[in-house]
């Protein structure tokens, strides 16, 4: 499928993406991730660099038979020819044309120093290994992007030379020169400066690659693009080395929503919070929730302030609507809520109950006498929806009547842990005793034990992560403890929060609630 060509979005998570610490990403990884940078519309996927990397030529050779792509052109990454070598025998040269990749990025020396002093040879050498590459690979049939390394850094120390090298690299036939600040040492206004001075010098359609070392890769990138530049380079949710590139998921948003500027397929923007999750899985991390656009806390609100306002319009105090980029308005219930922040809540769970000020105001009061004591309901809605339906004289799904546990260490030195749980549920009196790898893991197998009895449907409730804080530290071992407990049931996900000076009876609050609500969800369906 061909793509407008007036503006590029280029990808380079598989290659600049993957330098980040902690991600490692299998062959099998890369393609999967290309197949989801394709189906969000980007136009150039840098799929890595072969000949270089084994892991990367066995990407283009199995991308080749196994990697249909509907919106992007997949990009082999590497360097020009080296000093003194005839660019036909350059064997790094020959895997990017054995990669069958149809764009070729090379990377070439722009910064006078970095010539002289790390590729040890002349600048008039360096400009002829960047044509004969260039030349070479075009005359191949490749369309050629050049990136020229350390630009920014080069610039000020010579600010002709990069230009040169631009002019150079065009009238051989690349299609983008591509400043690159490599050390990511530049701010918005500097960059809007030399980059509007290298345009008018060179004549060049120009490129952006920017680092965030001053955590402006993003500000950079769109300054950029507003003194000239029509191609930008991207990683998904900012990974890259050090402190990371300029964000895909960012960028793009802020050129299409803030500019003007169609960087992607109609419609396609409604996936970032969708692909910029699924990217986030692919690297084994966590996904940013306060990453603007894509974070879950981007659209939350939870000064009461705010709630009022919402209540009025959301335009008020949301900049884009939500949906635009998949998101969802989220309203925070802390100590901080009034009378409109729990109304927002309410609705948004699906409870009407601005007609009953009464209610409203038990649960205000509520909410904040428990937030007082150490309690949290900003990442627990589980535990403040039924704290709501508790307010309003709704049943829980079970009633306990006792709850305990053993902790034993046995005479070879291994530890044992028992507890026994007693609900009323259904008009019954349930009893469960059950064994764990720790008093807390016990208590959870024991309760849920006693609710499937009844409830066999819910043998897929299962904790999927388990947080405690300690409130007040200066107590020692007698402080406060703060449980949270995060559920599943294969579709749907909820945290309840317990407290409590034993840390025990803190996690039994939470596992209480988060079964509770596991019972609540099985009832709604």
């Amino acid at each position: 499928m061909s793509r407008p060509d007036a503006f590029h979005v280029y990808d380079t998570t598989l290659r600049d993406g993957a330098q980040r610490e902690g991600i490692s990403y299998s062959v099998e990884d890369k393609l999967k991730v290309a197949r989801l940078l394709d189906e969000y519309g980007v136009g150039f996927i840098e799929g890595g660099w072969p000949g270089a990397m084994p892991k990367d030529t066995e990407f283009f050779e199995r991308a080749r038979k196994e990697l249909t792509l509907q919106n992007a052109e997949l990009c082999a990454f590497g360097a020009t020819r080296k000093a003194g070598v005839k660019v036909t025998d350059d064997l790094q040269v020959r895997a990017l044309l054995d990669s069958q990749a149809p764009v070729v990025t090379l990377v070439a020396k722009s910064d006078v120093r970095h010539v002289i002093e790390a590729l040890k040879t002349s600048l008039d050498e360096n400009v002829d290994m960047v044509t004969d590459t260039v030349a070479y690979l075009v005359g191949e049939g490749r369309r050629v992007f050049v990136d020229m390394e350390h630009f920014f850094d080069g610039y000020k120390h010579d600010p002709d030379y990069g230009v040169r090298l631009l002019k150079a690299a065009a009238e051989a036939g690349a299609s983008v020169g591509v400043l690159c600040d490599t050390n990511g040492g530049m701010l918005p206004h500097g960059m809007y400066e030399v980059v509007t001075d290298v345009r008018e010098r060179s004549g060049v359609r120009l490129g952006i690659h920017c680092q965030d070392d001053t955590g402006c890769a993003i500000a950079n990138s769109v300054s950029a693009v507003e003194a000239g530049v029509t191609h930008v380079q991207v990683t998904a949710n900012g990974y890259g080395e050090r402190t990371g590139n300029a964000d895909l998921f960012v960028v793009v948003p802020n050129l299409q929503l803030k500019l003007g500027i169609d960087c992607l397929p109609e419609g396609a923007l409604r996936e970032t919070v969708r692909i910029s999750h699924a990217l986030a899985e692919l690297a084994n991390i966590a996904p940013n929730t306060h990453q603007p656009y894509a974070g879950w806390a981007s659209f939350a609100h939870k000064a009461g302030l705010h709630a009022s306002a919402l209540k009025v319009n959301a335009d008020l105090y949301n900049h884009i609507d939500p949906a635009i980029v998949g998101n969802d308005q989220a309203v925070l219930v802390t100590e901080m809520a009034g009378r409109a922040t729990v109304e927002l809540k309410s609705r948004e769970l699906g409870y009407e109950v601005a007609s009953d000020p009464a209610l409203v105001t038990r649960v205000v009061e509520k909410v904040k006498e428990l937030e007082n004591k150490g309690w949290s309901f900003e990442a627990a809605d589980a535990s403040f929806e039924l704290l709501l339906r508790a307010e309003s004289g709704l049943e829980r799904t079970f009633e306990v009547e006792s709850w305990r546990t053993i902790v034993e260490q046995l005479p070879d030195g291994s530890v044992k842990s028992e507890a026994t749980v007693k609900v009323h549920l259904g008009g019954e009196r349930v009893i469960s005793t059950s064994e764990g790898n720790g008093p807390v893991n016990a208590l959870d197998n024991a309760l849920r034990g006693a609710v499937l009895q009844l409830y066999p449907n819910l043998a897929q409730l299962h904790l999927t992560d388990y947080k405690v804080r300690i409130l007040d530290a200066g107590s020692g071992t007698g402080a406060v403890t703060r449980v949270l407990v995060s559920t599943t049931n294969g579709e749907a996900d909820w945290t309840t929060v317990g407290v409590h000076e034993n840390v025990i009876a803190a996690s039994w609050m939470a596992l209480e609630d988060a079964v509770n609500f596991g019972l609540l969800q099985s009832a709604k369906k």
